[in-house]
């Protein structure tokens, strides 16, 4: 009897992922046989720890804070959404040991803002608070979904200017100062991929940003995004909503890839908002 294909997400700290039940569910599901852990590898392990789990015929790899700049640049081939964030949060073996890097965030966020929430991003004027890896997914995402405009703020400006160099779109994308928000206006979709509800910490952010029928979005979850949708709804958001649906999304997409199916999503973003 041959052995359940094995998967695993790396990170540090990795205890708290939800990608084990949710791949467990997706495999349930679909009838696959799988296995499927959380691998703790600090940055100095991390890519040993990867080689190794694929040496011993592992499967395919989510990656997760902070290795996935790590990931990107340890990988042989990368797709183009990979390329364009330019971190990886997928790993897939290719023949000869190599490894393929793909970015899953992106697909996953329209996924649950377009299909799950029902949002037209078209036309939106969009700001996205945040420039780091997770941010560069969610900026070509937004781009390719049609906003009008997206506005990049990031407390590191240096960081905020490459990333709308890299996506050089002038006409589209613009880099303000962090402590210039309070006069930038009014927003119809902000987006926050700060790491600030992540790490405890408070983004202090003006009411005036948010329109009249605004939509925020945070691509944390739980915890992490109590106070951005807290400050969300207070300022009058017509909609505030948390990562949880994005972070089922890209690890559908990860799953397809692996798998060549595509799970059903909405049963096991269900019971995970349940708890």
């Amino acid at each position: 009897m041959s052995q359940p294909s094995q998967f695993a997400v790396f990170g540090h700290p990795v205890a708290h992922s939800l990608s084990p039940r949710i791949h467990q569910a997706f495999a349930q599901q679909s009838g696959i046989a799988l296995e499927y852990r959380a691998i703790d590898a600090t940055p100095e392990a991390f890519a040993a720890a990867v080689r190794g789990f694929f040496a011993a015929g592992g499967a395919g790899a989510n990656i997760t804070l902070p290795h996935k700049g790590a990931a990107f640049a340890l990988a042989d081939e990368r797709s183009e959404a990979a390329t364009r964030a330019g971190s990886a949060n997928v790993l897939s073996p290719l023949p000869g040991g190599r490894l393929a890097a793909h970015n899953t965030d992106g697909a996953g966020l329209l996924r649950d803002l377009t299909e799950r929430h029902g949002a037209d991003l078209r036309g939106r004027d969009a700001l996205l608070l945040g420039a780091g890896g997770a941010a560069r997914s969610a900026a070509w995402a937004l781009l390719d979904a049609g906003v009008e405009t997206l506005t990049i703020v990031n407390r590191t400006p240096e960081t905020a200017d490459a990333l709308a160099d890299a996506i050089g779109e002038p006409a589209r994308v613009h880099t303000r100062y962090w402590d210039d928000l309070a006069n930038l206006g009014s927003y119809d979709l902000i987006l926050n991929a700060t790491s600030a509800g992540v790490l405890g910490g408070g983004l202090n952010l003006p009411m005036s940003l948010v329109g009249a029928r605004a939509s925020c979005y945070d691509l944390a979850y739980g915890a992490a995004a109590v106070g951005f949708i807290a400050w969300a709804t207070a300022a009058g958001a017509r909609h505030a909503w948390d990562g949880l649906g994005m972070l089922v999304e890209q690890a559908a997409e990860a799953f397809a890839l692996w798998h060549g199916t595509r799970p059903d999503t909405e049963p096991v973003y269900q019971s995970l908002r349940d708890g």
